[in-house]
């Protein structure tokens, strides 16, 4: 009877491992939901030390670090851009630096709606 229970234990850790996918720290979250690659009303952020905008780092760097298999100590928001869609659509260049200690940069693609207080972190990956 404990054979087949430890067995049992054994081939569901297994099954979750297998379905569960791997994201490391060099690899991206989510996808992008929409073209950033045009103007279509997105604005430089004017104040990138802004409070608010460098909470807004902070809590995707939290959210990415909750999500995937890396540790990642938010720095700042080094610059971004802003594109208002019933709430706000940000981009922003988070620097950051990995548990070994090494600085990085990533780019984190977010969407919140202030009046009700909702957020959502739509992808985050790095870049050069």
């Amino acid at each position: 009877m404990r054979t087949t229970s430890f067995l049992l234990i054994v081939v569901v850790v297994i099954m979750y491992a297998i379905g569960v996918p791997a994201t490391g720290c060099g690899e991206s979250m989510g996808t992008r939901l929409w073209n950033t690659t045009g103007a279509n009303g997105w604005e430089p952020i004017k104040n990138i030390n802004d409070k608010h905008i460098q909470e807004l780092g902070d809590w995707a760097v939290l959210e990415f670090s909750k999500r995937v298999n890396c540790l990642v100590k938010f720095n700042k928001v080094v610059s971004g851009r802003q594109q208002l869609m019933s709430g706000m659509n940000y981009e922003h260049i988070i620097d950051v630096t990995h548990f070994e200690g090494k600085d990085g940069k990533y780019k984190a693609e977010l969407h919140e709606q202030e009046l009700t207080k909702k957020r959502q972190l739509l992808s985050f990956m790095k870049v050069n």
